[in-house]
């Protein structure tokens, strides 16, 4: 059935698309007779009010666009809701648009955003951005932007990231402490600032406990599963590893896959940490040592600085920095410190 538009009761009841409008949202302007015969008419016809349409003729969607590589990832699913918990009381849409680590679907988005579908976005870029950021600087230019998470380093917006540095130096300082000599670190990307972040971290404690670093110590995985799970079985079989640190949950699964065909056990013959939001992670076999990250806290931090920005257009949003410390939860795919 074709929608019932404010043009199609104009033309019904020979009156202009503004008086229908201004009798719609009772109008004084609009006598009651004509509001009458127009409310008669929608009723009959089962017109329902568009929203959006509405929205735009005021300048404002009154929904904002959350840009992320996947909803696979528990991260980006709690940061969701802490999103999602803020732009409820604030009456606003959330529009969940997923790149799949794709540079180019990323631009596709936010070229859509140019038409004024939404009044701001939060955005978690992909694994190719940093190599051509110009796109996201002149949306920051346009819309209120919001970076979390995963940030592009060379546009300047609000950023709401955690401490990367520091928690992969935690994690690989656990490692060292309960025994590891030759640890690797398995990294999604070489662009990203928050993989080079947690690479910076894991150099500094090799440094700080007189490790050598490698050409073996960084491993930097494919995007496809079956890839990296070879690439993995290949560099455990070449190298002595007795410790890894996966810096995504994609990362962390596919080192227990390639441990079990590779009869590896956890933790006697290697150690394992896995940057990961997973509430399953306390029931894996054995359970999951992990940096939990603050999801819900960056995801509801993002969404506040956001509507500040929303709702003053003064409000010195590119200046806006936050750092949610994440924590390292201790399981049984590591040892306890050596005594």
């Amino acid at each position: 059935m074709e929608n019932v538009t404010i043009r199609m009761l104009a033309e019904r009841l020979q009156l202009s698309t503004a008086t229908i409008s201004k009798a719609l949202s009772n109008s004084h302007e609009i006598s009651e007779e004509t509001k009458q015969r127009v409310l008669a008419l929608a009723a009959e016809l089962n017109y329902v009010p568009n929203p959006y349409a509405s929205s735009l003729r005021k300048k404002s969607s009154h929904t904002i666009a959350v840009v992320i590589p996947e909803v696979a990832d528990s991260f980006f699913a709690e940061a969701i809701n802490g999103i999602e918990s803020v732009a409820q009381e604030k009456g606003y849409h959330v529009l969940i648009y997923l790149t799949h680590e794709s540079f180019g679907k990323e631009q596709a988005i936010l070229k859509d955003f140019q038409s004024g579908r939404v009044d701001g976005v939060l955005i978690s870029v992909t694994t190719e951005t940093a190599a051509a950021a110009h796109g996201l600087a002149q949306l920051v230019k346009e819309i209120p932007v919001v970076f979390f998470d995963r940030v592009c380093e060379e546009v300047t917006a609000a950023r709401i990231t955690t401490d990367d540095a520091n928690a992969a130096y935690n994690a690989t300082a656990h490692l060292i402490a309960g025994g590891c000599r030759t640890i690797g670190l398995l990294s999604a990307s070489r662009h990203l600032s928050i993989s080079n972040r947690r690479a910076e971290g894991f150099r500094q404690a090799l440094a700080s406990h007189q490790l050598p670093l490698t050409d073996a110590s960084i491993l930097y995985c494919s995007n496809d599963p079956a890839e990296t799970r070879q690439l993995l079985k290949t560099a455990l079989q070449h190298n002595h590893y007795d410790g890894l640190i996966a810096t995504t949950e994609k990362l962390a699964t596919a080192v227990y896959l390639a441990c079990e065909e590779l009869s590896l056990a956890i933790p006697g013959d290697i150690q394992v940490i896995g940057f990961s939001n997973l509430s399953t992670a306390r029931f894996l076999q054995p359970s999951l040592t992990t940096v939990s990250q603050p999801a819900f806290d960056m995801g509801h931090a993002a969404a506040t600085v956001l509507f500040k920005a929303l709702k003053s257009s003064s409000f010195p949003l590119q200046e806006q920095q936050q750092v949610i410390p994440s924590s390292l939860i201790i399981r049984n795919s590591t040892k306890a410190p050596a005594r």
